[in-house]
């Protein structure tokens, strides 16, 4: 009677995966239209719903740090219909918010990383240090008189600052902007020294000359820009702080719609079309496993819960 009922299961599955999926699928952006992962979101998803030969609906629900989508993610049925859209600022979010809706952790489900972003350590042409080794011996030479930008509070180029302070044992005051434009601007009018940043605002400036690029936060070197040596490379040791975009599911979604879900994108990004857009914005495609994603995942957990605790950067509300 067991192997009965066992069979009878493992046939339902096996009939569920072939007519999957048999209706449109959402795709939550936590985004408003037109930014960054938006545009991504509008490109790539066209050809998954192609290969999936569904509508894939995309549904922009901005706000809360992206809290918001995440949520409605988190609490949607685990039917493979439903998926969101996100940067690693999920990563972040449950060691910097007080209190969350959801359990980042065990409410989602890792699909595929779309693909790796990088931030790039720039520093003012004014400062008298060619290299990050020479910036680090400068800080440490002038305790607490430099300084770093980051697009805000609990951004991941405040994070990278904070990790660079832990790692080298430098004292570098942080100095907050509203977005990466005004802080790029103010470190050209000599406000600040240094800052970690997207590599496509700073790319004109340090293709200009007036910006040093002194490393990059990935694991490897940034393919649109292969002249900039790594942190690691550069002389910080266990320096490695890449950014990511990926797709998760509901937790509990079956097996097989991740698997589909995930070979559909894999697909999308390895098409020239796509690849090509994607290292033109500064993303490197990368369509991994979903059991290479939730490694990654459950990383960038642990990494971003130890920067904030040991930063003491203040939990928001």
């Amino acid at each position: 009677m067991r192997l009965l009922v066992i069979f009878t299961a493992c046939f339902a599955v096996g009939a569920w995966a072939q007519t999957y999926p048999s209706k449109p699928i959402h795709v939550i952006v936590p985004f408003a239209a037109g930014g960054g992962v938006d545009t991504i979101a509008r490109t790539m998803m066209p050809k998954v719903s192609d290969g999936l030969g569904q509508p894939i609906l995309l549904d922009n629900r901005p706000g809360a740090g992206a809290n918001i989508g995440a949520d409605l993610v988190a609490k949607a049925a685990p039917d493979g219909y439903t998926y969101l859209i996100t940067p690693h600022g999920l990563a972040i979010s449950p060691s910097l918010y007080r209190k969350l809706p959801f359990d980042a952790a065990k409410d989602f489900a890792a699909v595929t990383q779309i693909s790796s972003s990088y931030l790039v350590f720039v520093s003012s042409t004014r400062l008298p240090a060619a290299s990050l080794r020479e910036f680090i011996a400068l800080a440490k030479s002038q305790p607490g008189r430099m300084n770093y930008g980051s697009t805000g509070n609990g951004a991941p180029p405040h994070l990278a600052g904070e990790l660079l302070k832990m790692l080298a044992g430098i004292d570098i005051v942080h100095v907050p902007y509203k977005g990466d434009a005004l802080m790029y601007t103010a470190m050209l009018g000599g406000e600040i020294d240094v800052a970690f940043g997207p590599l496509a605002g700073a790319m004109p400036h340090i293709k200009s000359g007036k910006m040093r690029a002194l490393g990059m936060t990935g694991e490897r070197r940034a393919a649109v820009i292969p002249e900039v040596p790594t942190m690691v490379e550069a002389g910080v040791p266990n320096f490695v702080l890449p950014g990511w975009l990926g797709i998760f599911a509901p937790a509990g979604t079956p097996r097989a719609a991740i698997e589909r879900m995930q070979a559909e994108v894999a697909k999308a990004i390895a098409t020239q079309e796509l690849r090509e857009k994607m290292l033109g914005w500064g993303y490197e495609p990368v369509g991994s496993t979903p059991e290479e994603f939730d490694a990654r995942f459950k990383s960038d957990l642990a990494l971003y819960a130890r920067i904030v605790q040991e930063a003491h950067i203040p939990l928001q509300e």
